[in-house]
């Protein structure tokens, strides 16, 4: 059974100087642990690699996406098999077991946790991007132009379908819009980079949408870690409703993404 994204609970709500007895709907948070096998044989290896909180919904996507945006894959054929780890069935549903394929070989040392994890972690902003060079090029689409009005019109576009926002209000998004304003793919979660991992997951699934004719929007800010994901997804322009970082426009001027920020009514910043 597929657990819900959305909790129902009770609580006391006061307004107009009285208190009521009710119910709120809140956006599920869920610990999600990753393992990954891989290797040949009687060598073959299953360890866990990451823990992340999450809203459940779309769990394998997430696990792809983190995957292939820390650069452990490249392709969805690098996967043999994903699933609900069936050894753990008091928690089976948060725990992603996903198996490569026997000849891929991967680099140990990325697998002890040399994620960028938070803004706070230390890590030399030249030393981070360095590290998203040996995965991805530069994008490089001459004279590209973006309507200011299509811009203006996508968080309204993302709105609409936002279900679990709709309910909950406590929950970020991040969608794919084509160059005409068409939303192709949004996805949610309680964690940002949950997200988009998510809508990243679903991409390297279904290889016909084309990244590099496409807008990403952001619901929130726009953190170093997003516009490395979408470096690694070879997306060209990044939208944001709120404030980039520095190191995200740095991130996004290296890797020839034009980065807007603030995007709201009739108005926003372009900084890269």
């Amino acid at each position: 059974m597929i657990k819900a994204p959305v909790a129902s609970i009770a609580i006391v709500k006061y307004t107009e100087s009285d208190y009521l007895q009710t119910q709120d709907l809140l956006a599920v948070e869920e610990p999600m642990e990753i393992r990954l096998q891989f290797g040949e044989g009687d060598l073959r290896k299953e360890i866990p690699i990451s823990v992340t909180m999450r809203t459940p919904g779309n769990d394998f996507e997430l696990a792809l996406g983190f995957l292939f945006t820390e650069g452990i894959i490249t392709k969805i054929a690098d996967v043999s098999q994903i699933s609900y780890c069936n050894s753990a069935p008091e928690n089976g549903q948060n725990i992603i077991k996903v198996s490569l394929n026997d000849n891929l070989e991967i680099d140990l040392q990325k697998l002890q946790r040399n994620f960028y994890t938070s803004s706070s972690c230390g890590v030399c902003g030249k030393a981070s991007i360095d590290a998203i060079k040996q995965h991805c090029n530069r994008i490089e689409i001459q004279g590209l132009r973006v309507d200011p009005n299509l811009l203006l019109s996508l968080p309204d576009k993302l709105a609409s379908v936002q279900t679990v926002f709709k309910h909950t209000g406590g929950i970020h998004a991040s969608a794919l819009f084509d160059w005409e304003g068409n939303l192709l793919i949004h996805r949610e979660d309680v964690g940002r980079h949950n997200a988009l991992d998510k809508l990243i997951g679903y991409l390297i699934s279904n290889i016909q949408i084309k990244t590099e004719a496409s807008i990403l929007l952001l619901s929130g800010r726009a953190s170093f870690e997003l516009v490395q994901k979408a470096a690694m997804a070879r997306i060209p322009i990044i939208a944001a409703v709120g404030a980039p970082s520095s190191l995200a426009v740095e991130t996004a001027k290296n890797f020839g993404i034009q980065l807007f920020g603030f995007l709201r009514e009739n108005r926003f910043n372009k900084y890269a």
